[in-house]
């Protein structure tokens, strides 16, 4: 039997942490080993403590939840950050995603896609929900977002670059990657650094619109 899905919780309000702590107690499958009402606890557990995932609430006093996910993203690559939010995707989704987020929950909405958000993250894959979808498919036909809609195809890359793409777009590190192709981490950083150049692309955001636009993920 699989060991459960270990869950960190962050959110400044205790009553929304209890409510998050309820729902997810219901999972066979799901632990929660830990709780953190900022930014700092949230990084100092997250290192501590490993959790698979953690919940981040975007904001934060003081540090918010899009700061304290680029440090986790950084110090702690191996957990995979889903944003708890009461914003719209347009107002943070870029930048949560530029800073290694891997899912993007309204908490409107978390009775309803909480739980598949988790699975899907742990799946290697990027939860959006359908307005974050198509909050990327408008950018993608932006003015400002027309010299990215006519970057190369994938047709330019080669398998194994098209492989570290897609491990790259889910949210996977290069030492993750690395560990699934059995390659070193510095092969793959290195296949990087080619799939940027090729595609004239240099931000993870940029790389994940890519692999949507190109029905990669």
């Amino acid at each position: 039997m699989n060991a459960p899905i270990s869950i960190l919780l962050v959110d400044d309000h205790t009553l929304v942490r209890s409510g998050l702590q309820l729902l997810l107690e219901k999972e066979a499958d799901i632990d929660v080993i830990g709780e953190a009402a900022n930014a700092t606890d949230a990084i100092r557990l997250t290192d501590e403590l490993c959790p698979d995932v953690v919940l981040m609430d975007i904001s934060l006093p003081e540090t918010d939840g899009i700061a304290a996910t680029s440090q986790i993203f950084h110090q702690c690559p191996h957990a995979h950050v889903i944003a708890l939010t009461m914003h719209s995707e347009d107002e943070y989704l870029m930048e949560f995603l530029e800073a290694g987020g891997v899912g993007y929950v309204r908490k409107s909405a978390v009775d309803r896609d909480l739980i598949r958000a988790i699975h899907a993250v742990m799946n290697g894959e990027i939860f959006l929900q359908p307005e974050g979808v198509q909050l990327m498919a408008r950018r993608h036909h932006a003015p400002h977002y027309q010299t990215a809609a006519q970057n190369p195809g994938p047709d330019i890359l080669s398998e194994r670059e098209r492989q570290v793409l897609e491990f790259i777009a889910k949210g996977f590190t290069c030492r993750e990657i690395a560990e699934r192709l059995s390659l070193s981490t510095r092969t793959v950083e290195t296949y990087r650094e080619r799939i940027t150049e090729k595609l004239n692309l240099s931000h993870r955001s940029e790389l994940v619109e890519y692999a949507l636009r190109h029905h990669l993920l």
